[in-house]
C-alpha cells in the first residue's frame, strides 16, 4: 500500500454537530479573510494590524495572521523556493479556513507573490468571504524604505529568491481592494479598508 493511498483512502474526518453558521451566530459576526498582499515593506503587517485594531473597536472578533510570524513557528521548515513559498501559502490559507470555520474575522498579511496560489486559497472559501487586498507599492518606493535592509542583501546576493528581485510578484488582477500605498499612510489606507467593510454586512450569520 502506498503512503498516498494510506493518506487518501484510511482517513474518515469527523463531522462536527456544531456547523460554522452557529459559531458565526454565537459571535454575531460574517467571519472572512481580509488577504493582504504585496511586496516586502509594502505595508500589509502595519496596515493589517492598524485593521485589525479599527476592527477589535468595534466589538469584532478577529485574528491577524502574519506571514514573518508563521515562518518562526507553523511554517519554520520552508525556504523561499517557489514549491516552499507554494506550501507556506497553502499551509496559511488552511489555517485562515479553519479560524474562519470558528466564526472569526481573519487577517493575513503575506507576500503571497504567486496569483494561481492566492485563487487556490480563494477557493477554499465561501463567495464573498475571500477578501483579497492589494498592498500596492512599486517596486522602487518598497525597495527605498526597505526598513529590515533585505532588499539590500537580496541586491548583493546574499539572499536568493526574494521577490520583485530574483523571483516575481504576480499582482493581483481584480482584487477586492487596491491600496496605494505610495501614496497613502498606512492610517489611511486602514481606513479605506473599514470604510469598505462597513458597506458589506458584518453582523449575523445569515
Amino acid at each position: 500500500m502506498s503512503a498516498g493511498f494510506f493518506v487518501n483512502e484510511a482517513l474518515f474526518p469527523h463531522h462536527h454537530s456544531v456547523l460554522p453558521a452557529q459559531r458565526a451566530a454565537a459571535k454575531a459576526q460574517q467571519p472572512c479573510v481580509l488577504w493582504f498582499t504585496g511586496l516586502s515593506a509594502a505595508g500589509k503587517s502595519t496596515i493589517a494590524d492598524l485593521v485589525e485594531q479599527g476592527l477589535h473597536r468595534a466589538g469584532r472578533h478577529t485574528y491577524l495572521l502574519d506571514g514573518d510570524q508563521l515562518r518562526t513557528g507553523l511554517n519554520r521548515d520552508l525556504g523561499f523556493s517557489a514549491a516552499a513559498r507554494s506550501e507556506n501559502i497553502r499551509r496559511v490559507g488552511e489555517v485562515a479556513r479553519l479560524m474562519v470555520d470558528a466564526g472569526l474575522i481573519v487577517l493575513v498579511a503575506l507576500i503571497s507573490p504567486f496569483r494561481a496560489e492566492r485563487d487556490k486559497v480563494r477557493a477554499l472559501f465561501a463567495a464573498g468571504q475571500f477578501i483579497e487586498i492589494h498592498v500596492d507599492a512599486p517596486l522602487a518606493v518598497a525597495e527605498a524604505r526597505d526598513p529590515k535592509g533585505l532588499y539590500r542583501r537580496a541586491r548583493r546576493g546574499e539572499l536568493r529568491d526574494f521577490t520583485g528581485i530574483d523571483s516575481p510578484y504576480e499582482a493581483p488582477v481584480a482584487p477586492e481592494l487596491r491600496l496605494d500605498t505610495a501614496a497613502l499612510d498606512p492610517a489611511r489606507a486602514a481606513q479605506q479598508v473599514l470604510d469598505w467593510l462597513s458597506g458589506r454586512p458584518l453582523d449575523g450569520a445569515g
